[in-house]
């Protein structure tokens, strides 16, 4: 497992009976984490300072119950990143700091790479790219990057945390099908140095265009690699989906990606707790190319 222990403004206060409780800079929220399968050794719903809880409901979905005030949106960093956060719908707050982990390798490999090439341009296609975590984070390495979502609001979201970040260019925004995107691509002859995706277990395209990860994850990996520069830097795939190891994601990579000769490693993503344990928040596998 790779932990993102890089984080100041961000931490896990405490785990237990499906719950976590979280510090997002001066807010403190509880919600829902199905990796969390253990017995607390405290009631979580009686710890002070709580500001606000999502509440599953029995009809499915579910909302947040704010306890104390706090801004409607507020902002994180980190390192030289900054996030825009705020509460949403199905629990969710618009970033996933696990994914620190993978900004980190990802900005190495991009400044290794101008650094022995200054003069190259960097092309990353980062696929259901949601508010641009990733995109940030290559872009403020140097590279170009195009962030295509289906979701209008995300990726508006997405170019509000580019600005906070101090990104100003470098990032494309394309509000999309990922899939009908990327065959656009292959046909225009455009190609990526590296590509970074990030697919739902379930969705819908906004032509209402069907996505289930287990029937479509190998044949759109299988797609991606036809936009791909001849000498790929990288290949990454993120998944939330339960039950998807680690392990099918590396077999995928090989199987779609071994022509090019690079190296597959395939990991868990978690983030430390004040408990001392690792809570797992995922499997990404990536794909890298070999060193000259």
């Amino acid at each position: 497992m790779k932990i993102a222990e890089g984080w100041k403004d961000y931490k896990i206060l405490a785990t237990g009976d499906g719950m976590k409780l979280e510090r997002w800079g001066e807010v403190c929220l509880l919600r829902p984490d199905p990796q969390v399968i253990w017995k607390s050794s405290r009631d979580l719903f009686s710890y002070p300072g709580i500001h606000a809880v999502y509440r599953r409901s029995s009809k499915g979905g579910g909302a947040w119950e704010r306890r104390m005030p706090f801004p409607q949106e507020w902002n994180i960093t980190y390192r030289d990143l900054a996030f825009k956060i705020k509460p949403m719908g199905f629990k969710h707050t618009g970033l996933f700091p696990e994914q620190a982990v993978n900004w980190d390798a990802m900005r190495s490999i991009i400044s290794e790479e101008l650094s022995a090439r200054p003069d190259k341009k960097i092309k990353i296609l980062n696929l259901f790219a949601y508010t641009g975590g990733a995109s940030v984070a290559c872009a403020k390495a140097g590279a170009e990057v195009t962030h295509v979502d289906a979701a209008r609001g995300m990726v508006e979201r997405a170019g509000e945390n580019a600005r906070l970040s101090g990104i100003e260019r470098g990032i494309r925004y394309i509000v999309d099908d990922c899939s009908k995107f990327v065959a656009r691509e292959i046909r225009r002859g455009n190609r990526y140095d590296a590509v970074i995706m990030d697919p739902p277990s379930y969705g819908r395209g906004p032509g209402g265009e069907m996505w289930k990860i287990e029937d479509d994850l190998f044949d759109f990996v299988s797609l991606c690699s036809g936009v791909l520069a001849e000498q790929p830097l990288f290949f990454l795939i993120n998944s939330y989906t339960t039950g998807l190891q680690p392990c099918v994601i590396n077999n995928i990579l090989k199987l779609t990606l071994g022509g090019y000769g690079g190296e597959v490693s395939s990991y868990e993503v978690g983030l430390p707790t004040e408990e001392g344990i690792p809570l797992p928040c995922g499997a990404s596998g990536m794909y890298v190319r070999a060193a000259r």
